[in-house]
């Protein structure tokens, strides 16, 4: 039987601000149906809202001390058991009684108690695995500790260590004080942290894990490149020969257009008249006429990296010139928000523009639109173009990481394909990509076999699980 205990700083459904996430929500139970006889356990950090949405299914399993530094600091330890797999919860109220999971501007003290306390942890509860699985820069540390110190201690020998990487963006970058009075290593360790003359947790977790992996196979080789690797592509080089790329899923019980409760009408590959009922209801609900036109959507994080400046510089073009419908959902910086203000003030027989965050309306507007623009870029896997081919809406993507990885090009000479693609980041060339698709779609026999492969389409975490199965099994 293999021990597995992945560490993250959120899970759904306990705490969920993104990708990482899902992940952690997804990823353990289905390779715990992958691996039936497997002990799998996720360790996180216990934030109010846990505590009290979840009150009735976490309990105390005991407590104790973290040392960190000078601070003996105390660690309560709680858990729950879900889909089979136990989820322990780190509890401090100093550290993690906040009203955000990140953001603060202790972040680099408190993740570096977290890093500890689930080295604490293995102990306090007599669970010793065979694979620590540290996730983003949140949980880095715990690599870094175990390798520089806790390997060391009785019990804790046997340990092999695997950091993820959801985003490279995100490193856990601080000043040199961090490493001078709040991790309470020695000094021979600081050249370990060092990147660019500042403490990095992520460089750290990278150059000591005994394998790292992220989540595209083709985001692992992006990374290798000066363009992409956000200042780690040299210690990423160094460390490439145990570096590889496991493609994330998506829950296919939850994002399921033939059973999802969000949408007026269900419809599956073999049954898709719903759709036609679910594009009408969108329709409506932005305010635009009910008629046959391309319905061109976006959900998405209103920031730069997500290509919202080549939608900057086309839309306009495209609303004015083209038969066509656009409807967003997202929020973030100011500038994009009031930009797409302005959009829907221009156009608001065509467009319906929601500054939200609504779970609600996403799943409508993945069932009802016809295309789902993601012009990223970069992005590291991404989970709404597979979201979007599950809902037989068609992705048009840039090539890039995960969205290269998931979205096949339409090939209009076999029909093949399960969306469309573009290759430079470049907003007329996106703009081409989206006109021929609009094309595409004028020709429904083509259209529809399009829908259907991308329907058929297989992300599920079934076979991401078989994958960290394969790794996780050679470690």
């Amino acid at each position: 039987m293999k021990k597995i205990l992945f560490a993250a700083s959120e899970a759904a459904p306990f705490v969920h601000t993104g990708g990482l996430g899902d992940v952690m929500g997804a990823l353990p139970p289905a390779l715990l149906r992958e691996e039936s006889d497997w002990d799998i356990r996720v360790v996180l950090p216990l934030y109010p809202g846990v505590r009290d949405r979840f009150a009735g299914q976490i309990s105390f399993v005991t407590k104790t001390n973290v040392r960190l530094f000078w601070r003996n600091l105390y660690c309560g330890i709680w858990k729950a058991v879900k889909d089979g797999v136990t989820y322990y919860f780190i509890d401090n109220e100093q550290y993690f009684l906040r009203s955000v999971p990140y953001g603060e501007y202790d972040d680099g003290e408190r993740f570096a108690f977290f890093s500890l306390a689930v080295l604490e942890l293995m102990g306090a509860v007599g669970f010793f695995p065979d694979v620590l699985a540290a996730n983003d820069w949140q949980a880095a540390l715990s690599v870094v500790y175990y390798k520089l110190q806790y390997r060391e201690y009785p019990f804790y020998g046997n340990i092999r260590t695997l950091f993820v990487i959801h985003n490279i963006a995100y490193q856990g970058r601080y000043g040199q004080c961090v490493f001078d009075t709040v991790l309470g290593l020695p000094e021979r360790f600081r050249s370990v942290l060092d990147c660019d003359g500042d403490v990095n947790y992520m460089k750290a977790a990278i150059a000591l894990a005994d394998h790292v992996v992220t989540v595209s196979p083709r985001y692992a080789g992006e990374i290798l490149s000066d363009h992409f690797g956000r200042g780690l592509q040299h210690i990423l080089r160094s460390a490439s020969h145990k570096l590889s790329g496991i493609l994330n899923g998506i829950d296919y019980a939850s994002f399921d257009p033939g059973t999802d409760g969000s949408l007026c009408a269900n419809y599956t590959a073999g049954r898709p008249a719903g759709k036609g009922v679910c594009k009408a209801n969108l329709q409506k609900i932005c305010g635009m006429p009910v008629r046959d036109v391309p319905v061109i959507a976006m959900v998405t994080r209103l920031a730069k990296d997500k290509g919202i400046d080549l939608v900057k510089r086309v839309l306009y073009e495209l609303l004015s010139q083209d038969d066509v419908q656009f409807v967003l959902l997202g929020t973030g910086e100011w500038e994009y928000e009031d930009f797409f203000r302005g959009v829907s003030d221009n156009f608001p027989d065509k467009t319906g523009i929601f500054i939200d965050f609504n779970t609600t309306l996403s799943r409508q507007i993945y069932g009802g639109a016809d295309l789902f623009l993601m012009p990223s870029a970069t992005e590291a896997c991404g989970l709404s173009q597979m979201i979007a081919m599950r809902y037989g809406t068609l992705p048009i993507v840039r090539e890039t990481g995960g969205l290269a990885d998931t979205v096949t090009p339409y090939n209009q000479y076999d029909g093949t394909g399960t969306g469309f693609s573009f290759k430079n980041y470049n907003a007329h060339e996106m703009l081409h990509v989206i006109r021929y698709a609009l094309s595409v779609y004028r020709n429904k026999e083509a259209w529809q076999r399009l829908q259907k492969s991308a329907m058929q389409a297989d992300f599920s975490w079934n076979t991401s699980a078989k994958a960290y199965s394969e790794l996780l099994g050679r470690m």
